[in-house]
């Protein structure tokens, strides 16, 4: 193997000291700038590769982050994760990224690799079937901060980044009633996890307001995937709605393509409205109401958080406490909740 370069190379090509060479690629203000300048273009030339992590933790932290989540195939993981990358970046901390797609037991292995792996802190978004947090106390027990986003456990110790879910289901099925659609079937996922079973909270008092009863017969979980969707979908369809409130953009898509392909127009004789507010939405046919679900900020905030409890811990005035910070989120009003057609022809909103 090629022999590696080290700062002693550096020190005895220079004639300098070694507490000189590492106080200068550490762009301390100790050394001269006319030395550090020298002390680069002479590592350059050698082909100097600086030991961060070594470096790091000589100084007991890792300057990076752990990034937990339970999928990154959808448009809302990829703005978390770009409001993530942000803030990381102009904060100098590298991150390590892993997902549970899903999965429980992935999730305990991850969060063990991303422990080990000594992380300064964790960013997390449960996977569905979730049930024990058991595998988090390591982190709780290390004072290593953590920040749920997304999918949280309220009972945690901890800061948790969340939209106002009730709120955001109450406005989708309120909006549904008011373009004069009655019978809302709801597809959502695992009850469990704090966004679904808010959400249906939301729809459910939406409904009381308006004097409806509520019929469990018309809510439906599943995965959300295609599969599992249209399966929903098709036992729902036989308790008659007239319109479908769907807490994931893709499976709301996947539904208004069965519907239009089996004859049912959307709007008048079905409205739709989804959740997330993926690209996706705006570009199928009718383009797709749906809650706008900021991931980019949601990404931006959990990491501003998790940084802001990483030298509050460094800076020794012991451990941070969790706060809840509420993302606002809002609904945006599209093509697939046109006006109950009554009459026999499509109405526009």
């Amino acid at each position: 193997m090629e022999k590696q370069v080290t700062i002693y190379d550096l020190a005895r090509a220079l004639n300098l000291s070694t507490a000189t060479i590492s106080r200068a690629l550490d762009n301390s203000p100790l050394v001269k700038p006319h030395t550090r300048e020298k002390i680069r273009a002479m590592a350059e030339k050698m082909g100097y590769r600086q030991n961060l992590i070594a470096r790091n933790l000589r100084k007991q932290q890792s300057r990076t982050i752990g990034v937990l989540l339970h999928e990154v195939n959808s448009y809302f993981a990829t703005s978390v994760l770009a409001g993530i990358e942000k803030i990381t970046t102009r904060e100098k901390y590298d991150i390590l990224i892993a997902h549970s797609g899903e999965d429980g037991g992935r999730e305990i292995a991850n969060t063990r690799n991303l422990f080990n792996k000594r992380v300064d802190g964790l960013i997390v978004s449960l996977a569905m079937n979730t049930s024990a947090t058991d595998h988090f106390n390591p982190f709780f027990e290390q004072g290593i901060p953590v920040v749920f986003f997304d999918r949280v456990v309220k009972k945690m110790p901890c800061s948790k980044i969340v939209i106002d879910n009730f709120k955001a289901g109450y406005q989708a099925t309120a909006h549904l009633l008011d373009q004069g659609y009655r019978r809302i079937a709801h597809i959502t996922a695992s009850l469990q996890r704090n966004v679904y079973e808010e959400r249906l909270r939301g729809y459910k008092k939406a409904l009381a307001d308006r004097n409806i009863r509520f019929s469990p017969e018309l809510v439906e979980s599943c995965s959300l995937n295609r599969e599992d969707t249209l399966e929903a979908m098709n036992k729902l369809l036989a308790q008659k709605p007239d319109a479908f409130f769907v807490t994931n953009d893709f499976a709301a898509a996947v539904c208004m393509d069965a519907l239009q392909q089996s004859g049912i127009r959307i709007p008048g004789d079905m409205g739709v409205i989804g959740f997330n507010n993926d690209i996706l939405g705006s570009l199928i046919s009718p383009k797709l109401s749906t809650i706008d679900y900021p991931g980019l900020l949601m990404g931006e905030t959990a990491a501003q958080t998790l940084i802001e409890k990483i030298k509050t811990k460094k800076s020794g005035k012991g451990t941070p406490e969790g706060k809840n910070v509420t993302i606002p989120s809002s609904l945006i009003i599209r093509e697939s909740t046109g006006k109950k057609d009554r009459a026999g022809r499509s109405l526009k909103s």
